[in-house]
């Protein structure tokens, strides 16, 4: 994850001349501007406003570059001025945020937007490690809530998310895009299509990050939790539900737990998906991925969400948009949904789907750190009977 701004000019120039190819201008634009939102300082901090807008009714903890060139763009893009309320523990970047998109106030303090009773739902884009607290805490306040990836970096927490969750009249949307972008569409429509076990292979080029990144505190996860979950997650959606388990669990691994790895889970119904995360330099064009797939009668290659050929029998279809989309606007509109005023209000994830998820990435990696093989059985089984759900 390289610092753009400390670059020379040659290659900033020839990466943004890149990313309009691959996003079109417009995106481009507000991913440059996000980098430098990360730096933005003040002197003295701007004013917060009087005249509060009736229609924010949506707050964001944790204002780092994905929130406010992904949730908060999108966010105004599609629904005008519904975010309200910036939270950050660095005081510059939420008041850059709410300069930028025009917002109600920005705090310091996550209990003051939690506690507001003009918000009904929390995005929560901060550390990981902190992702399930504010989640827990917003549901005991009756609010709805987007948790980015992972949602949750234990099992402690991921217990008393799922806890918090029975009681609670707010809902719970998790922030795993690519099943919600055309292609992650199309691509379960297709295998849906047919019948019998599938193969599935994930091949990753990973960010590099430095040793000394936050990523890597011994609180956040590591990059499985932080990265890895992604595919976990992908490859645990496209297989139906009625076959998924037991799911056993085979890591492969040298001297790293959690990057230059593979992982092979074997399904109920006998499908097998690997994910291959590679880490050696960074993609110029950002993470790079390969996916293909196999059932029944439908073979599919997918190339970094940009371009998927589908062949059924003799027949080939093309998927090529303009631009790659990864699926981060769909996911963030329909999280938005589950509380839209005058809107068809959208349900919340179901609390099997947010144990079994977490369950997946956590023993993931347990596996590669332990180099062991690990089996998983489904939400009614292997919730602890002890816990209050």
């Amino acid at each position: 994850m390289k610092d753009y701004t400390k670059q020379p000019l040659a290659f900033n120039v020839k990466k943004a001349f890149r990313y309009v190819q691959m996003y079109g201008l417009q995106r481009t634009l507000i991913k440059v501007e996000s980098h430098y939102h990360m730096k933005k300082t003040y002197k003295k901090l701007p004013e917060e406003r009087t005249n509060f807008r009736s229609e924010a009714h949506v707050g964001i903890i944790g204002c780092g570059k994905f929130a406010f060139g992904n949730i908060a763009y999108f966010l105004r893009k599609n629904y005008g001025h519904v975010l309200g309320a910036a939270m950050d523990i660095n005081i510059d970047r939420a008041a850059s945020l709410y300069e930028k998109y025009k917002l109600n106030y920005y705090t310091d303090n996550a209990e003051k937007l939690i506690s507001d009773p003009a918000i009904d739902m929390v995005f929560i884009v901060s550390n990981h490690a902190s992702h399930a607290e504010y989640a827990i805490r917003a549901l005991e306040m009756g609010k709805s809530v987007h948790i980015e990836k992972p949602h949750v970096v234990s099992e402690d927490q991921l217990i008393r998310l799922c806890s918090a969750m029975s009681t609670s009249k707010g809902k719970v949307a998790l922030g795993f895009n690519r099943p919600n972008s055309k292609f992650g569409r199309e691509i379960k429509r297709y295998l849906d299509s047919q019948s019998g076990p599938a193969m599935y292979n994930w091949f990753v080029a990973g960010h590099e990050i430095p040793p000394d990144h936050w990523y890597f505190n011994e609180e956040e996860g590591g990059r499985v939790l932080g990265n890895l979950c992604h595919w976990t997650d992908f490859v645990y959606q496209i297989v139906p539900p009625e076959k998924r388990y037991p799911i056993i669990i085979k890591p492969a691994r040298w001297e790293k737990s959690d990057s230059d790895i593979t992982v092979t889970y074997i399904f109920g119904d006998g499908s097998i998906a690997s994910i291959m995360f590679s880490e050696k330099s960074e993609p110029f064009e950002g993470i790079k991925e390969r996916f293909v797939a196999h059932r029944g009668n439908v073979l599919i290659s997918m190339y970094d969400f940009q371009h998927m050929l589908v062949e059924v029998g003799a027949c080939k279809h093309v998927i090529a948009p303009v631009f790659r989309n990864h699926g981060h606007e769909e996911k963030i509109c329909s999280s938005y949904e589950m509380v839209r005023p005058k809107g068809k209000i959208q349900p919340g994830c179901p609390i099997s789907y947010v144990w079994e998820t977490g369950q997946l990435f956590l023993k993931t990696k347990e596996a590669l750190e332990e180099d062991k093989v690990m089996t998983l059985a489904p939400y009614d089984q292997s919730f602890p009977k002890n816990a209050t759900v």
